[in-house]
C-alpha cells in the first residue's frame, strides 16, 4: 500500500505542475512574440543509502519552443517583427542584456525606445534614446531614420540602429521573468543577416488546441492518481478490519 500511495501521490503532484506549464502557454496564446514552453514527464528513482526502492513521476520543462509565430500586419511605424531566425537585443530594469522578439515599440517620455514588455531596446552604443521627431521609419536592417520636429520633409537623419543578433539556439535559455539570455555570455555580436519586417508583429507560437488537449489529458491522469490514492486507503482499512477479527 505504501508504494502505491507514494507513486500515486507524486504522480498527482506532477500532473498539476504539468498543467501549470500548459496553462501558462494557453494564457499567452495571443501574446506578441511569446514562445511556448515544452513539458515532459519521466520516472525518477529515489536513491537512499542502498539501492532505490521507490520511483516517482517528475515533470520537467526541458526547453522552449523557438519556432517563429505568425506575422500579423499592423501598418504601425513602431511595430517590427523579426523575420526568420534572430532576436532583438534589449536591456531589462536590472541592466542585464536580454533577447526578445516582442516588437511593438514605443517611445517613453524620456525618448527611450522600449517595447510593450518595458525593455529598453539596444542600439549600436547602448539603449536607444531618440530626439523629438515628427516622423520615424525603421528599415529592415534595424536602421532608425527620423524627421525632426519642424524639419522639411526631405530632412531625414539616421539616429541609431536596432541591435539584431542570432545566438546559438542551444545556448539560449528562458528565465523565470520570461526573457531570454545566452548562457555564460553578457552580450552577443550583431548579425547583419537578421532582418526586420516593419509594420508587422510576430504572434505567439502557441497552438491553443494542442495546449488544451494536453491540459485535458493531464486532468484525466490526475483523476486516475487520486482514485489510486483512494483505493490504497480503502485497501488499508480492509486490512485493519481483517487484523481486528
Amino acid at each position: 500500500m505504501d508504494r502505491a500511495l507514494f507513486i500515486s501521490m507524486s504522480g498527482a503532484k506532477q500532473n498539476m505542475l504539468g498543467q501549470t506549464i500548459h496553462a501558462n502557454n494557453l494564457a499567452n496564446a495571443t501574446t506578441t512574440g511569446f514562445k511556448g514552453d515544452f513539458e515532459q514527464a519521466r520516472s525518477m528513482p529515489v536513491w537512499g543509502e542502498t539501492y532505490p526502492t521507490r520511483a516517482y513521476a517528475m515533470t520537467e520543462n526541458p526547453g522552449t519552443n523557438q519556432a517563429s509565430g505568425t506575422l500579423i500586419q499592423t501598418g504601425q511605424d513602431l511595430d517590427v517583427a523579426v523575420r526568420g531566425d534572430g532576436w532583438i537585443a534589449a536591456q531589462n530594469g536590472a541592466g542585464e542584456t536580454v533577447y526578445t522578439r516582442t516588437g511593438n515599440l514605443r517611445v517613453d517620455s524620456d525618448g527611450a525606445l522600449r517595447n510593450s514588455e518595458g525593455l529598453a531596446i539596444m542600439g549600436n552604443g547602448g539603449p536607444i534614446v531618440l530626439p523629438e521627431f515628427d516622423k520615424l521609419d525603421i528599415a529592415p536592417d534595424g536602421t532608425i531614420t527620423i524627421r525632426g520636429v519642424g524639419e522639411n520633409p526631405n530632412a531625414l537623419a539616421e539616429v541609431d540602429r536596432i541591435l539584431l543578433v542570432n545566438p546559438d539556439k542551444s545556448r539560449l535559455e528562458k528565465g523565470s521573468d520570461g526573457f531570454f539570455r545566452v548562457k555564460g555570455e553578457e552580450g552577443v555580436a550583431p548579425d547583419a543577416a537578421v532582418t526586420l519586417e516593419p509594420g508587422f508583429l510576430e504572434g505567439s507560437n502557441v497552438n491553443a488546441v494542442s495546449e488544451m488537449i494536453s491540459m485535458l489529458s493531464l486532468s484525466k491522469q490526475f483523476q486516475v492518481q487520486v482514485k489510486m490514492m483512494s483505493t490504497a486507503e480503502e485497501n488499508q482499512k480492509s486490512v485493519e478490519r481483517l487484523l481486528q477479527n
